[in-house]
């Protein structure tokens, strides 16, 4: 068969697939739903993970995905109570045909009111079925809309970090960095304004002058020419417009809606972090590894210590190192290379040679860091490892002989900086009780 459009043979084809879309919608939604409930737990630990790591680009990602997971799951699954009901209404009206309001013996009032306001039953299921279809099309091409907005953020965060990049030149920095973010937010509300505009700009003339450079641009950077077809096909009906003013804010209210909860206390919270009266889930590995999160900031074994030892674990994070290089500048290298690399490109780290500075490295971990049980001091003794989370980090054990019995309090303080002012900062605060065996 001929793919040319102009054919009437591939027209007709067209049709036909368009009535049976129906068994295709519902098989691809089936699938797509049971598929999403799998993949849901490792979206959610790779968005966690990457917020632990504080790696920029793996966040972007994994909340671009947990996002498309929530936008598919709610519409496919909208779909499909909708295609259920067009299915039983197809299936009622077998039996029973169209709606007969003379056999109801109503009122002449109510029989004028559902006369204009119900109609016919086939009406009912032709609305029905064009709602399932447009549901079905617009959950797809609102996955799109969201990379679009996911590539947009990410080209300013990639601005954002070579403007703030210590070995940037000024010169890249003022004459081109500073326009080209200039010239991306002007680009970006024109964009947002044509787009609730539903294509505003491109219906003036004296718009086109500007506003064109500015989309020609802006169709690559939002993946927009893969799309923009079903755009101007779901654009060109009164029923496409005004369903797609009704988008933004129907998923604002969705997003208020799943943010709601329930307070039972003015002053108590299960969300707060670990202090003196509050223990913290993620500052325990046994609870850390049973409830599959990660540790947070630092951690110990668990709420009831019973060794004569105690395992601290502290995280590390990418201001850890910044503070190094503050107070030891000769660990400073000449070229930052933390962030993306690839192994193909001559500016990764020769690691033999930094390995000779890992006891100078770790001497002034060593030196910033103090960690207190009650009031008395311990300076500890790191050595670079992982927890059963993979996360890096810092581990020590501190020796309990002459610690009371009982509930004490851990703290993990740093030496931080504020201009030419130093200072001991506490990183967390963990509650524990201390019960030796012996």
């Amino acid at each position: 068969m001929s793919n040319d459009p102009k054919d009437d043979k591939f027209k007709k084809w067209l049709d036909i697939l368009q009535q049976e879309s129906w068994q295709l919608e519902l098989i691809i939604s089936g699938f797509a739903i049971y598929g999403l409930f799998m993949i849901i737990d490792p979206i959610e630990a790779a968005n966690l993970e990457a917020q632990n790591d504080q790696n920029i680009y793996k966040t972007f990602l994994a909340q671009g995905l947990k996002v498309s997971w929530y936008i598919l799951t709610i519409n496919l699954i909208a779909h499909v109570i909708l295609r259920g009901l067009w299915i039983g209404a197809i299936g009622l009206r077998y039996v029973s045909g169209d709606i007969e309001y003379n056999a109801l013996k109503y009122s002449p009032k109510f029989k004028k009111h559902l006369l204009k306001r119900v109609g016919s039953f086939d009406n009912y299921v032709a609305t029905l079925e064009k709602y399932c279809s447009i549901i079905f099309a617009v959950t797809f091409l609102l996955v799109f809309y969201l990379l679009g907005l996911l590539a947009i953020s990410f080209v300013f965060t990639l601005f954002g970090l070579w403007l703030d990049h210590d070995n940037t030149p000024d010169w890249v920095r003022y004459w081109v960095i500073i326009p080209l973010i200039v010239l991306m937010g002007i680009g970006c509300i024109l964009t947002f304004i044509d787009f609730v505009t539903q294509g505003w700009l491109k219906k003036k003339k004296w718009t086109t002058i500007f506003y064109y450079p500015t989309y020609s641009v802006f169709k690559y950077l939002t993946f927009s020419f893969l799309y923009r077809p079903m755009v101007y096909n779901f654009l060109d009906t009164k029923f496409g417009r005004r369903l797609s003013l009704l988008i933004v804010p129907l998923y604002l209210g969705i997003t208020v809606l799943a943010n709601t909860g329930f307070s039972t206390s003015n002053y108590l919270n299960k969300e707060m972090n670990s202090n003196s009266y509050t223990a913290n889930p993620d500052n325990f590995d046994d609870l850390i590894k049973k409830n599959a999160s990660f540790a947070d900031r630092a951690s110990i074994p668990s709420k009831v210590i019973r060794s004569t030892f105690l395992n601290v674990f502290v995280v590390y994070g990418r201001s850890v190192e910044d503070d190094v290089f503050y107070f030891n500048k000769e660990l400073r290298p000449e070229e930052d290379h933390r962030g993306i690399y690839s192994t193909f490109s001559s500016g990764t780290v020769d690691w033999s040679k930094r390995s000779d500075l890992l006891d100078d490295y770790l001497a002034t971990i060593k030196d910033m860091y103090t960690i207190r049980v009650d009031s008395t001091a311990f300076k500890p003794d790191f050595v670079l490892t992982q927890n059963s989370r993979k996360q890096l980090g810092f581990e020590t054990f501190l020796d309990m002989t002459n610690i009371a019995r009982g509930k004490h309090v851990l703290k993990v303080q740093r030496k931080d900086h504020r201009r030419d002012s130093v200072y001991l900062r506490t990183i967390i605060t963990i509650p524990f009780w201390y019960f030796p065996d012996q």
